[in-house]
């Protein structure tokens, strides 16, 4: 097969821990990540019981882990405030507003191709 030698490849170390596709995708992939993102992307701060009724089939402990790990990635910021009932709330990072563009782009791919 002819290689590509007018552009960068995707992964120069392919599905290799150093590949950066491969560590976005690991990052953000699965059923419901981008989905998250794309909730909080539209209402800027979301509430947890706001998340689970606008993401159609997530389950709390699936929303509670992504949330977690979405976190610990450095996508989404939790701000927990100091009042009974407890109020969390959820922000994207400004890392991850850079990341929103790339999936709207993908969203437009998918609707034209698939």
């Amino acid at each position: 097969m002819k290689k590509n030698e007018n552009r960068e490849p995707l992964c120069d170390d392919i599905a290799g821990k150093d590949c950066g596709l491969k560590r976005v995708i690991d990052t953000v992939g699965g059923k419901w990540k981008i989905m998250i993102l794309c909730v909080i992307d539209r209402n800027e701060i979301v509430r947890y019981g706001e998340l689970r009724r606008s993401i159609h089939g997530i389950t709390n402990t699936m929303l509670a882990n992504s949330l977690k790990e979405l976190e610990a990635d450095g996508l989404v910021e939790r701000k927990q405030y100091d009042e009974m009932p407890v109020r969390v709330e959820y922000n994207l990072t400004e890392k991850t507003k850079t990341l929103i563009p790339i999936l709207l782009e993908l969203k437009k791919w998918g609707e034209g191709n698939l």
